[in-house]
């Protein structure tokens, strides 16, 4: 693990001295520094408090299918610029150390107390320009390429390389840019369990005037065969899935072959993984009241797991897993529409998204593998004034598991299952496979750089409102257990409400 590990780095060390290397050499390319500062900064954060009267945990739903407004948690990111080699023109070399620090935590606003432990360095790259050829841009390090996001949701549908660190070059032209990448993944796959993941693909954008944009990309995955790597790519002969749902592999194998050894007759076969990414995208607009629409799309298979362990009689023992996690797909989309239904008076956002999800392997057991959503949220902002706002939101969104009851709808519902019958042993969760959910949320914003629903600074005073057919579909510390000792009773609500006060800001 060491060797791939530091041979990675290693060989990003080298190409990054290379490409730097050759931008110093190459006279004119420093003229410039006199001229500007080589050094910039810039972020983002969201800083808020939400009263919540009824136990929750001061969100109004559970995540931002619902909306990105008063889903979302604290957040900061801090990026850092420092110009390595300045161009005096456009046209010159030169060469540029960015990096992002970010993570989701301050000071009295959630559990981690403002803790730099929860922040992380999310981005560091070399980017070195115009050595080759003109607009031929090279980046080594973190990869990641997005076409777009949808910002009602703070999602990003159509993005490759979120896992890649490595080298990408990318050519700009007036109306098309071209990005070819190639990388390791494993890191940001395996983690403490590294196992290396080569990753490769790329991107094409095209841009036809200043109203269409069509773009189009792809990833691709290899983890490789490696005997005697446990780390690499295993599977478990024999191996039920449902023994595998319910974590009782190992017991089930010793009742069936008594007297043997799990793991030196049952030895694991080494196998290789793969997975990818397709994404799609479509930008039109500056069309009348139309100011912008984004279409996003994307087609993935999830790399498969390589492990996990199950202890037997005080023994921990490894159950290799891939050929049971190897067929997740995901299909989903996502439109942001952005609307001036009456210029200088009121603007709207509308967006869309859909997500289904299936995994072949699993034909037993609801999870969030099998399932499909859809959601809508509008967005209208209207302006008393410059900078005093008002805004209203409201979320429609309907969640279906493929695969069995997932949600409960009352806090006793554990004991109803797929025909009233209950499922003692955990294969199913409640009394359905549906969870309907409705949002409303309306307040006063304050922005002081003007009008806009995506303009910041904002200061928002919010009130929200939900209903939820999952019961308490929100966090919460109720006590779900039905035990006759419990001192704490089950709780009914499908109804939450929050107030919020805000601060969100682009510097």
């Amino acid at each position: 693990m060491k060797r791939n590990a530091g041979s990675s780095i290693s060989f990003v060390a080298r190409l990054a001295g290379l490409l730097l290397l050759l931008a110093a050499l190459i006279p004119g390319s420093a003229s410039a520094e006199a001229n500007r500062d080589r050094f910039s900064a810039g972020g983002y954060f969201r800083i808020m408090t939400r009263p919540d009267f009824q136990g929750g945990n001061g969100k109004l739903g559970y995540w931002n299918l619902y909306g990105r407004l008063m889903n979302e948690d604290p957040w900061g990111t801090l990026a850092l610029k420092l110009d390595l080699v300045q161009n005096a023109v456009k046209s010159d070399p030169y060469a540029t150390v960015i990096t992002k620090i970010e993570g989701g935590s301050f000071k009295n606003t959630d559990v981690n107390m403002g803790s730099l432990g929860v922040f992380a360095l999310t981005e560091l790259y070399i980017e070195a320009g115009n050595i080759f050829a003109q607009n031929l841009v090279f980046q080594i390090g973190t990869l990641e390429k997005r076409f777009g996001d949808l910002g009602l949701y703070d999602m990003w549908p159509a993005s490759i390389f979120d896992d890649t660190v490595g080298l990408s070059a990318r050519y700009n032209a007036d109306r098309f840019e071209v990005l070819l990448g190639i990388g390791d993944a494993g890191f940001a796959t395996r983690k403490s369990d590294y196992s290396t993941i080569l990753s490769m693909g790329g991107t094409f954008k095209l841009k036809l005037g200043g109203h269409v944009e069509i773009g189009v990309g792809g990833q691709f995955r290899y983890e490789p065969e490696i005997k005697g790597n446990k780390n690499a790519p295993y599977a478990t002969p024999g191996v039920n899935y449902e023994d595998y749902v319910r974590r009782e592999v190992v017991s089930h194998w010793f009742d069936t072959h008594p007297g043997m050894d799990f793991m030196q007759d049952n030895l694991p076969q080494a196998t290789s993984s793969s997975s990818y990414k397709i994404i799609g995208y479509l930008g039109f607009g500056n069309l009348g009241a139309l100011k912008w629409n984004n279409f996003f799309i994307n087609y993935l298979r999830s790399h498969p797991q390589n492990f996990y362990t199950e202890n037997y009689n005080g023994t921990q023992y490894t159950v290799y897993i891939k050929e049971l996690t190897d067929e997740r797909h995901q299909l989903n989309f996502g439109n942001e529409m952005q609307l001036t239904l009456v210029p200088g008076w009121l603007d709207a956002t509308w967006s869309l998204l859909f997500g289904y999800h299936t995994d072949s392997d699993n034909e037993i057991a609801p999870n969030d593998n099998n399932r499909m959503y859809m959601s809508t949220v509008l967005r209208l902002q209207a302006y008393v004034t410059k900078v005093v706002h008002i805004l209203a939101e409201t979320s429609l969104a309907r969640e279906k598991s493929l695969n069995g009851n997932l949600y409960r709808q009352h806090f006793d519902s554990v004991f109803a299952n797929t025909h009233g019958l209950a499922d003692t042993r955990g294969l199913e969760n409640g009394d359905s496979d549906v969870r309907n959910t409705w949002q409303l949320k309306a307040g006063i914003v304050l922005n002081p750089n003007g009008r806009g629903i995506f303009n910041r600074p904002s200061l928002r005073l919010m009130y929200g409102l939900q209903y939820s057919s999952q019961n308490q579909a929100y966090g919460n510390a109720f006590s779900d257990s039905l035990d006759q000792y419990n001192i704490f009773s089950g709780t009914e609500s499908h109804w939450h409400s929050v107030i919020a006060i805000e601060a969100e800001a682009w510097f």
